[in-house]
This record gives structure tokens, sequence and C-alpha cells, in this order.
């Protein structure tokens, strides 16, 4: 888990990198300036270091992924880079995840230079992708935001497995899956006496299950990432 200085710090480098290049005048750079803007986040952000882990144009099966990213001997992350006038989405996933897939790498990173998105590869059958953030860091208040979650791409974060434990979190605390604990035996029996505690009257626990089904059937929405740093806190 980051420090507040540790967190101070990168977004420091976070708001220096906008200064920098989040600027009206470079609104339309192609996808290789773009690069360029994405060699500097790397690096000066991130705390990667070129040539040794920043690995461009990698051949994977006789076709290039704009950058992997390989940290003691181990590939970490396909990055996949856009232009920075183009609106990031899905469908620009594709290519990146098969080569994460072909390499038995975890994760994803799709940017513009401006978006950052991350996403989690899942090697079922089929393989698919679970986004876990999105981030404009032109936007200060998104920028406030992203610093506690893009901390865990940084090169010490993933040195330590931190972001490995991050994705550990984020899973447990899925709305889907953490629903499906609501049907255990031991949860419905302390309903049960709670409600018995309050009203004085007996419940039967089917009828219990039956309307704890129901909460857990109601819409469900999509997981965001709760930060660590929010434990215990309203």
């Amino acid at each position: 888990m980051p420090t507040e200085n540790q967190i101070k710090q990168l977004f420091n480098r976070l708001k220096a990198y906008k200064t920098r290049y989040l600027r009206k005048r470079y609104a339309d750079l192609d996808e290789s300036a773009t690069r360029l803007m994405i060699n500097s986040f790397l690096t000066e952000v991130l705390g990667y270091t070129e040539l040794e882990e920043i690995k461009t144009e990698y051949r994977i099966r006789g076709e290039y992924a704009d950058y992997v990213i390989q940290l003691e001997r181990k590939k970490r992350f396909v990055i996949e880079v856009k232009a920075v006038q183009l609106d990031l989405s899905e469908k620009h996933l594709r290519q990146s995840v098969n080569y994460a897939a072909n390499e038995g790498i975890d994760w994803v990173i799709l940017t513009n230079g401006k978006q950052i998105d991350l996403y989690r590869v899942i090697f079922a059958k089929p393989i698919f992708t679970k986004k876990i953030f999105s981030y404009d860091l032109s936007d200060i208040k998104e920028l406030k935001k992203s610093v506690e979650f893009l901390f865990y791409l940084t090169k010490r974060s993933v040195l330590k497995n931190e972001l490995e434990h991050f994705w550990k979190r984020f899973q447990a605390l899925e709305p889907g899956p953490l629903s499906k604990n609501l049907y255990s035996i031991d949860v419905i029996r302390f309903l049960k006496r709670t409600l018995k505690k309050k009203t004085g009257l007996y419940f039967n626990e089917n009828d219990i299950l039956d309307s704890v089904h129901q909460i857990i059937t109601k819409k469900i929405e999509s997981t965001k990432p709760k930060s660590p740093l929010n434990n215990g806190k309203k």
C-alpha cells in the first residue's frame, strides 16, 4: 500500500507530465508523436528504465506490440498506443489482447497519452478482459483521483507484487462474486437472529433467503476499484 509521501511524489510527476504534454498545441499529435509522450510517461512517471525494461515494437509471432514492459525477465504489460487525438474504445484492444494471450501476459494498458485504461487478461475459455480503471489525465480532477490507482503500475509497485494484491482485492469486492456469500447458511442464520431480536417474531430461513435473493438479483452495477487508502473511511 502506498504511503502519503509516495502518493504525493507520483502526483507531482503526473502534474509535470500534464503540464508538459497535455496542452492544446499537442491535441492533434499522430501516433508516432504520441509515443514520445508515452516514453516520458513510462520513464519519468512510472519509473521504468529505457531499453532494459521498456521494449518497443516487441515482436510476437510475426507481429509487433507497441510496448512490452519486462521486469526481472518477466513480461508484465502489453501497452497499446493510439494517437492522442483518438478516443479510446475496447475495439482497440483486440490486437494487444492477442499479444498478451500469446505471451502469457496478465495486463494490458491502452492509452493515447491522455487517457489511461487498464485491463486484466482473464485466461479462461474463451480469453476475455476485465476493465479495471480508466482516467483522463488532462482533467485535473480525474488526475487527482487516478494517483492512488496508477501507483500500482509503477515499477516499485510491480516489483513488490502490489499490483497482484490490488487485483485480488478488486476480485474479492466485485458485487457478483461477493453477493454469492450472502446465500451462505451462516449469513441467513445471522439475519434470522437479528430479525427475531428486533421484532420478537420467528422467521423461516427460506423466507429470509427469498428476500436476500431479491436484493441480489436487482441490478448490480459494474465494479469500480476501491482504494486501499480509504479502508474504514466513509
